[in-house]
């Protein structure tokens, strides 16, 4: 029988591409419904499909009207043909006509045939975004497909693909095809070619799914990962806080011999990973962050929350670390704006410290927009060049002038009363002292 024909044929195609069967039964259902809007037209609304998976069976039904005079042979029966199955048919009674597989023809049923192809296409790229989507934020592994310019492509084992587009990869990543690579899933979309699923090498949560991974006592939740941040392929700092006393996170994260953080090491081509103890004491916590600078004296604004750390001469360049690149990891992962200064050219920084929001004449608008890219005192704005200030948005050349004008003002009124405050001080001990 050719249903069973069908069935089988549909069968196995859906066993080969993993279908369930009820998601078949209504493809299947789905298919042939088109098949008869193909033969008889898309308004027509009363036929019904029902596949029985288990007897290899399609049951096709036309539900007709018992007339007199038959206008519409697709909807209506003449009385005479219906009493032939049914004598005690009378004229309106409803009737249902069973329609038999084989009177679609071959012709439709190979096409019914490339419309399930779709289906189970359609089917299968749901499935894939539905699955991937749930993994945003997991770490997977694939081999290279294809290498281009913007982007590369890697195949997953499941048969998914994966893309890693240029900026998403570490500076000094180097792919060859069929090489297995990891990285970490940042986005799912649905698009016309089926799911795009988005990894990343370069993400600051790659780095704390690798921990978890090559670490036990992480995925135990004996030892937490409080923060990560990274200069892909160049230098990362990690936050790390224990609530066993007796496991040292530190250690446990390093491992014997290195042997932990070597394999995550290795992972990232070399990138140099700063273990830091946590601590809720915020000294304590700034000071372990700046490593491997060391700082000699810490000056907190809680409220800010914002640092000014005093280093020796020489540890200064340390502390800045290459492009800047240590004191803005260490204020990352402590959530503190932190300002390194040299003991020599340190004079009362927490009498003279000077925030923009302080000084009259600034709107808060120009605050917050300097506040985005981490300028919050006289000093930060004074310090940033002409040049990166005019790239902020609503910061033209006039504004510019405006606000260096009123900043370099502020400063200087502020440190004439500080010099008018140390005479006046001054000037009352020698009082004292002559009395």
């Amino acid at each position: 029988m050719i249903n069973k024909e069908i069935i089988e044929a549909f069968s196995a195609l859906a066993k080969e591409k993993n279908i369930d069967r009820t998601n078949l039964s209504t493809i299947i259902e789905d298919i042939f419904m088109t098949l008869i809007h193909k033969k008889y037209g898309e308004e027509r609304e009363n036929f019904s499909v029902i596949v029985n998976m288990e007897k290899g069976e399609i049951e096709i039904y036309q539900e007709m009207t018992v007339v007199d005079e038959v206008v519409d042979p697709v909807e209506d029966i003449h009385i005479d043909e219906a009493k032939k199955e049914y004598s005690d048919l009378e004229t309106g009674d409803p009737y249902i006509k069973i329609l038999n597989p084989d009177g679609f023809g071959r012709r439709l049923i190979n096409t019914a045939k490339q419309h399930m192809v779709q289906k189970i296409r359609d089917i299968e790229r749901q499935s894939v975004f539905d699955e991937y989507s749930s993994k945003i934020g997991e770490i997977v592994v694939g081999n290279v497909h294809q290498i281009q310019r913007d982007q590369i492509f890697i195949n997953a084992a499941s048969g998914a693909e994966f893309i890693m587009p240029k900026s998403q990869q570490m500076p000094n990543d180097r792919f060859r095809r069929g090489e297995t690579i990891r990285g970490i899933i940042i986005d799912v979309e649905l698009s016309s070619r089926g799911p795009e699923i988005i990894i990343s090498r370069s993400d600051d949560l790659f780095l704390k799914r690798l921990f978890e991974k090559e670490i036990p006592e992480i995925e135990d939740e004996i030892i937490e990962v409080k923060a990560a941040r990274r200069v892909p392929g160049d230098r990362s700092k990690i936050v790390v806080y224990s609530s066993d006393r007796r496991i040292d996170a530190v250690g446990a994260c390093v491992g014997m011999r290195g042997s932990r953080i070597q394999s995550i090491v290795r992972e990232l081509n070399g990138e140099k990973i700063d273990i830091i103890n946590w601590s809720d004491k915020p000294e304590i916590l700034i000071s372990r962050a700046l490593a491997p600078a060391k700082p000699i004296n810490l000056y907190i604004d809680e409220d800010r929350p914002y640092v000014v750390a005093v280093f020796e001469d020489e540890e200064l360049p340390i502390a800045i670390g290459k492009n800047g690149q240590n004191i803005k990891l260490a204020s990352s992962v402590t959530e503190y704006t932190i300002d390194a200064v040299k003991k020599s050219e340190y004079e009362g920084v927490t009498d003279i410290t000077l925030y923009l929001d302080e000084i009259p004449g600034i709107s808060v608008k120009y605050i917050e927009t300097l506040g985005k890219s981490e300028i919050y005192t006289a000093t930060d704005f004074l310090n940033t060049d002409r040049a990166d200030l005019l790239t902020l948005k609503g910061f033209g050349e006039k504004t510019v002038d405006k606000l260096i004008t009123i900043v370099t003002n502020a400063v200087e009124n502020q440190e004439t009363e500080s010099v008018e405050s140390e005479e006046e001080s001054e000037a009352e001990l020698q009082e004292v002292e002559n009395n």
